[in-house]
Parts: C-alpha cells; sequence; structure tokens
C-alpha cells in the first residue's frame, strides 16, 4: 500500500480517536508538627492521643521545664526543613513559638498551616520570672494561614488578649466556649472539635490528569 494512502488513513483515523484521560483526586499527605506548651503535653493531653493515633511528629526540646526561646525556635526551624509543607498544631507556649519563629526564620514559606490552641500570654507580670525570655510576644502577620482556638475561661490568657494575637497573627478566631486552658485539665479527650479544625487546615485536593 502506497506511503501517502496509509498517511492518509491514519490521520483519519487520529481525528476519530479521543484519548481518554482519567482525572483523579488525590488527597495529599501532609506533615504534622506537634508543637507543646511548657512541661511538654502529657499522655492524655490531646496533642499526645492525635499523635499516638495519627503518628504525628513531636518537636522534642531540650528542656521542657525552663524553657529557652532562641533554644526552641532552632528546634521548630530543624524540624520545619526535615518536614516541608507542615501544618503546625501548638498549644500554650508553642503558639507563642510558632510566632516568633515565624518573625525571625527565612523558612516561613515552608509551612503549610498552623493550628494555634489556647495562646499563652506570657506577658503577664507573673509569668516574667519563669518565661523572661519569651517576651515580648511577636505581633507580625503569620506567613502561612492559621487558626487560632481560645476558650472562655482560660486561666493563662483571656479570650480578649488571645482574640488580639489572632488578629495581630492574621487569624482566624474560633471561639471554644467554657474550656479552660483547652489541655487535660479541661477533660477533652482525643478534642474532636479541634481535630475538625485541624482536617480544615489540612485539606488539599490536587488534580492530575495522565
Amino acid at each position: 500500500m502506497p506511503l501517502l494512502i496509509l498517511r492518509m488513513r491514519w490521520s483519519s483515523a487520529s481525528k476519530r480517536f479521543k484519548p481518554h484521560i482519567e482525572v483523579d483526586t488525590l488527597i495529599v499527605t501532609t506533615p504534622v508538627l506537634i508543637l507543646p506548651g511548657w512541661h511538654n503535653s502529657g499522655p492524655d493531653h490531646w496533642q499526645s492521643l492525635w499523635q499516638n493515633t495519627n503518628g504525628y511528629t513531636r518537636v522534642a526540646q531540650h528542656n521542657w521545664d525552663f524553657p529557652l526561646r532562641g533554644d526552641w525556635m532552632i528546634q521548630l526551624e530543624e524540624a520545619v526543613l526535615a518536614n516541608p509543607n507542615a501544618v503546625l498544631v501548638a498549644h500554650s507556649l508553642g503558639c507563642i513559638l510558632v510566632a516568633a519563629w515565624a518573625a525571625h526564620s527565612l523558612n516561613g514559606h515552608r509551612v503549610k498551616a498552623a493550628l494555634l490552641v489556647a495562646p499563652a500570654d506570657v506577658e503577664r507580670p507573673e509569668m516574667q520570672h519563669m518565661l523572661h525570655s519569651w517576651s515580648p510576644i511577636m505581633r507580625e502577620r503569620l506567613p502561612f494561614k492559621s487558626t487560632v482556638a481560645a476558650s472562655r475561661n482560660d486561666p493563662y490568657c483571656s479570650l480578649m488578649r488571645a482574640s488580639a494575637l489572632a488578629h495581630a497573627w492574621g487569624s482566624r478566631l474560633v471561639d471554644c466556649g467554657m474550656s479552660g486552658h483547652i489541655n487535660t485539665d479541661a477533660h477533652l479527650g482525643n478534642w474532636p472539635e479541634g481535630f475538625a479544625l485541624l482536617q480544615d487546615l489540612l485539606k488539599e485536593e490536587v488534580t492530575h490528569g495522565h
């Protein structure tokens, strides 16, 4: 068969043939870094329960009882570099750590989002002698999406104060009602309401054609 006829038939067939392209929606697995506060989070704390259930990574600190802000910031920096596009889950002093780290680090863009729960007001006079290296609280806008979850009766930070921090950080504020310091003493168990907030930050659908 002449080559010209073969080419014509192939051209005609190509016009009738439309390749089937499947589009998959993939849920991207995002690393989650757990950032406890002062004295760490015990086994019954929701942070520990989430970590044990979901395999999240806790950022270990050299000294949980006598925290130095610069030291904690270095540990977070290393964890972020080792876990790109992570979501940070911070509690209490851990929230103040995220704000301080983000204000000084050149790697804020490597974080996907942050859930900041019950930020501790380290600027209160009674906290100064114990946490002197943590003042002032950094109030620069965070370079990633964030949610602040705060309680109306937190003994370590008023809701008004938490609201002001959320505004400064550019965070969404969630009122958790009468939940104390949103810790083990609040008897929240694995805190499903908070886990739902985390899922909102984790959602990322990517469409691939192949």
